[in-house]
């Protein structure tokens, strides 16, 4: 007879019948978690499953209302962050909470510093240990000197990382840990936790790619409404359809709208843009996009896509080149006068840089329109209002609330709230950058069904995006940048991944 399996692991953490409630809201509704020690267990749901949540519990910035925390086989309370850290739990959230005006060293020893005496701190200590851990992350390019605000959202992701494992951890939670690297970052990224797994230390890893759990994860907990609705399932060989439908509660189809047959756009485009360059950052481009139409802009992180959609924006000043909509040529560097002209921008980070995260949905979609409804220096609140929700009914946001404040919005409605704003401005020229960026599967069929439906009502809609399936997916042309350079252009469907991905690692010469 063959011998038995081996029994599994005793668990490294459990959380058992873990609630809590927030005033009107039962975000976690008696959830279940076990972790494995040098296991990846994958944490899955839609926005507003209650995934923030339970990580929050688990990082000891909330206290649950009931249930219990087993660490090692013992019952603990975790009463803060910093006890959370002592026993080896460390938490890198989507929204980094790095402090840009410290250096790189400054950042990963924040709170535990190397000193002296007891006060004197160490910095050549700290600059060392910096240095050795950016090397096993397998970036000993970044200078431990250099301060954190002037790196990019990937290098800020790995200095998060290299401040976890500057502690003594035995569980890494990863809240989007991919969500602002290009593949090759991704790779790396993964050689990262295979590393860590194979010296005891588990991972909790969120993330909304479900191709990414396949290839890191070793079981999935799937949330739903506050509970878990699936406790444990082997990563690898659940099908995805499964996945899916425990997540929405439906069988959604990962799909991209029906794109309309290639036709010949005569005519003025509504966007052309003419030798545009920003030294440093990419170089000269010509561009246009028709009404009704959408351009992807696919290129690594890194290789001047969110640039080039500011420059246009008028947020950056080009060193050379020109913007013209419906042929009329913009002042250059000019926010207003791009607004003005017809052009939006919904950017990466919305939360930081789109939304005012306290203010109500009616006041995030009238802002950039808030003079149409002045009357004799008053603001008719009524008229602003209506004016907003008929905008967020048209792309169907929800709840259906103007006096809802965004902040308590899912990712996927706070770029609706985006789009919307956009939409009740009138504007001509659509720039979207990382639209679906932090945004679950069910939500992200709706958001390529509203760009689909919103370009086909004649808006022209320039798309940058991390995710090549997207690009192609959604756009009709597609321009292939390399290290700021223009390598490649074509219709969509003349292109598949892998070609992208080999032309962005070549940079074959344009055509």
């Amino acid at each position: 007879m063959p011998p038995d399996p081996a029994p599994p692991p005793t668990p490294l953490l459990t959380m058992s019948r873990i609630t809590k409630t927030f005033p009107g809201v039962r975000a976690l509704d008696g959830v279940d978690l076990e972790v494995r020690p040098a296991e990846v267990h994958c944490l899955l749901g839609q926005n507003g499953a209650g995934k923030s949540t339970l990580i929050k519990v688990l990082a000891g910035a909330h206290h649950p209302d009931s249930g219990r925390i087993t660490w090692a086989g013992e019952t603990v309370t975790l009463k803060s962050p910093t006890a959370a850290m002592r026993l080896g739990i460390a938490t890198i959230y989507q929204e980094l909470d790095l402090v840009e005006g410290l250096s790189v060293a400054e950042n990963v020893h924040l709170g535990h510093e190397p000193t002296t005496a007891g006060f004197l701190v160490r910095r050549r200590t700290a600059r060392t240990t910096t240095a050795a851990l950016l090397t096993r992350l397998g970036h000993p390019e970044i200078d431990p000197n250099r301060l954190v605000g002037t790196l990019s959202a990937a290098q800020q992701q790995i200095v998060s990382m290299a401040r976890a494992l500057s502690h003594d951890v035995r569980l890494i939670v990863m809240d989007e840990p991919s969500a602002a690297l290009d593949p090759d970052e991704v790779d790396n990224l993964f050689r990262t936790v295979a590393s860590l797994t194979a010296d005891g230390v588990a991972v909790v890893y969120i993330s909304h790619r479900l191709e990414e759990i396949r290839r890191i994860g070793d079981r999935v907990t799937v949330l739903k409404d506050g509970r878990a609705v699936a406790v444990g399932l082997p990563a690898r060989s659940t099908p995805t359809r499964d996945i899916v439908a425990l997540m929405t509660g439906r069988d959604v189809a990962y799909a991209f709208p029906d794109r309309p047959a290639p036709q010949d756009r005569p005519g003025t485009p509504a966007l052309h843009v003419q030798g545009l360059c920003r030294t440093g950052e990419f170089e000269p481009l010509d561009l246009t996009v028709h009404p009704g139409e959408i351009v992807g802009l696919a290129g690594l992180v890194g290789s001047g896509r969110s640039e080039i959609l500011e420059t246009i924006y008028g947020a950056r000043k080009p060193t050379a080149g020109q913007v013209a909509v419906d042929g009329r040529q913009l002042r250059a560097g000019s926010v207003r006068a791009a607004v003005r002209a017809g052009i939006g921008l919904a950017p990466e980070e919305r939360k930081a840089q789109a939304l005012l995260m306290l203010e109500s949905v009616t006041r995030n979609v009238s802002v950039s329109t808030l003079s149409r409804f002045s009357r004799a220096g008053w603001l008719d609140r009524r008229a602003e209002r209506i004016a907003a929700q008929q905008a967020t009914r048209e792309i169907s946001l929800r709840p259906d609330n103007p006096d809802a404040h965004v902040r308590t919005l899912s990712g996927g409605n706070q770029q609706k709230a985006v789009l919307a704003r956009w939409l009740l401005r009138g504007c001509k020229v659509l720039l979207l950058d990382e639209p679906t960026r932090g945004v679950d599967v069910g939500a992200r069929a709706e958001l390529y069904a509203v760009v689909r439906r919103l370009a086909d009502e004649g808006l022209a809609v320039l798309l940058v995006s991390s995710e090549v399936p997207e690009v192609l997916g959604l756009a009709d042309r597609v321009l292939v940048l390399r290290e700021g350079r223009l390598v490649h252009t074509s219709p969509a469907r003349e292109l598949d991944e892998h070609r992208v991905l080999d032309l962005v690692m070549e940079g074959s010469p344009a055509p």
